[in-house]
């Protein structure tokens, strides 16, 4: 079982590998999405969470700051290449090592099997659900009473059950943009 959260790159390395040898692509808007929900399902299983940091509601769902800094300029290309550590003050890069707790290894393959092969347009539609996480912080800003739009692990834990929720036919559509954050109406 995992002791502590691990870096959101690591668990992205696992999907960016899955997705050569399994054929499906993932961009920066799908990584976000499965690393989400298997950061969900990591804590409804074990009460703990897989991955370090936090996930904010942006308008296509949710979305890790990190993870999406680090991944920005590939747009809405598919992501190939292995994430790496970057030393700010020397320039120097490393490889991030892959996990090795079996637990982390099966929610991967749990949401590598379940939403993978999804087009990205219906993981946000899965993440919008009524009453998930991210439709409670979206609904909270809306009335002025959500802080930074950040989707905390316990809402998390307590919600998101929701995202089992049925989809519409209409969002098979992929979305115009890259993800952004929410911006006020």
């Amino acid at each position: 079982m995992n002791d502590s959260a691990i870096d959101p790159r690591i668990v992205a390395n696992l999907f960016i590998e899955r997705s050569r040898q399994d054929g499906f692509k993932v961009t920066n808007l799908s990584l976000q999405k499965l690393i989400y929900f298997a950061h969900g399902m990591f804590l409804l299983r074990h009460n703990s969470p897989l991955v370090s940091g936090y996930f904010e509601a942006w308008q296509y769902g949710p979305v890790h700051p990190l993870l999406y800094r680090e991944l920005k300029s590939n747009g809405r290309q598919s992501i190939v290449s292995q994430l790496v550590l970057k030393d700010i003050f020397s320039g120097e890069v490393r490889e991030l090592a892959p996990p090795k707790d079996p637990a982390i290894l099966e929610v991967v393959d749990l949401v590598v099997e379940r939403y993978a092969k999804l087009p990205a347009s219906l993981l946000v539609s899965l993440s919008h659900a009524p009453g998930s996480p991210w439709a409670v912080v979206v609904d909270k800003a809306r009335t002025g009473v959500a802080i930074g739009g950040r989707i905390s692990d316990e809402l998390i834990k307590e919600r998101f059950r929701f995202h089992l929720s049925s989809v519409s036919a209409n969002s098979m559509l992929e979305p115009e943009f890259e993800d952004c954050p929410i911006k006020p109406n």
